[in-house]
């Protein structure tokens, strides 16, 4: 009887826990898939906008290591130097001389080499150096105490090889060499731009190397590069004659890369385009000053093992 009192009392109190009906419960789907539908379009353009930026970044990190590193030896190109210092081991009398000095590295035929300090300080144009027995020939018009010291000055002229020279630089192979690190060891440097393989190399090899090694994966400095707009060269060049010799002043870098996956929006590889108009190689500019002076005993000529080097 108290059972049928509450179900007169309250005729719908066996439906509170009947749950949704079956069209409330459809609405409830829907608006959840509405719900769902919308925050899995917002992760996906997250996730896309998310790749987009890490293409670009990774292209622009790349490109942008790869032309400072070009710019810093550029900059470098034409440095003259010598490993250790160097002293005349034995005095030296005036006439044709073979002068045996503490160490002959980085001495070369051609050379010019400044012997002594003070009023005694002349330079010699070296005829031949033995680097086994650490002995240079030249000729000296003044006398020489031993232990003068023995010095190189100026840079070389050809630094950034210019394109007149055979097998000198190209619009797409840039060849230079000298103390490029600062770190008195001079090497001999050649970025090759290949479009058709889509990669920069940089091959880098010391200056009296007798043999150049060949490019691999381990000289690629930049992958995914294409040809720039216009057929512009990778590589362009402003000289200037002095006394003979073409002094590269100037050298403009225009470098095109791609990402390395395709844009998840556009559907297409993102192009950069990368251009240094003004890279000076100033040890170059420098010597090539001198000359214009009228001062080419501190413009060094081109080391032998440098020309062979070249092809």
């Amino acid at each position: 009887m108290r059972h049928q009192g509450n179900c007169a009392n309250n005729p719908r109190g066996w439906r509170s826990s009947d749950g949704f009906s079956l069209p409330e419960l459809m609405v409830s789907v829907a608006l959840m898939l509405v719900v769902s539908g919308a925050v899995m379009n917002g992760l996906a353009k997250l996730s896309n906008s998310h790749r987009t930026i890490w293409n670009r970044t990774e292209m622009h990190s790349g490109v942008r290591g790869a032309t400072e590193l070009l710019q810093q030896e550029v900059g470098q190109a034409g440095r003259v130097t010598l490993p250790a210092p160097v002293t005349a081991s034995a005095a030296i009398a005036i006439g044709a001389q073979t002068v045996a000095v503490n160490s002959a590295a980085g001495l070369y035929v051609g050379e010019q080499v400044l012997f002594d300090t003070g009023e005694q300080q002349e330079t010699i144009t070296l005829t031949a150096v033995n680097t086994g027995t650490n002995e240079v020939t030249g000729y000296f018009t003044l006398p020489h105490a031993s232990g003068i010291p023995v010095t190189v000055l100026g840079g070389f002229w050809s630094g950034v090889v210019p394109s007149t020279m055979t097998n000198g630089s190209t619009g797409s192979v840039l060849k230079l060499y000298g103390d490029i690190n600062g770190d008195g060891s001079m090497v001999y440097v050649e970025y090759t731009c290949n479009t058709t393989a889509g990669n920069l190399y940089r091959n880098v090899m010391p200056w009296n190397a007798t043999s150049k090694p060949a490019v691999g994966n381990a000289e690629v400095l930049l992958s995914n590069i294409v040809a720039n707009p216009g057929g512009t060269a990778c590589f362009t060049y402003q000289t200037a004659v002095v006394g003979g010799n073409t002094y590269v002043t100037n050298v403009a870098i225009t470098l095109t890369v791609r990402t390395q996956q395709v844009d998840p929006v556009t559907k297409q590889f993102q192009l950069e385009t990368k251009a240094l108009l003004n890279v000076s190689p100033r040890n170059v500019y420098n010597v090539w000053e001198l000359a214009s002076m009228g001062l080419p005993n501190r413009v060094q000529p081109m080391p032998p093992s440098i020309l062979l080097l070249l092809p």
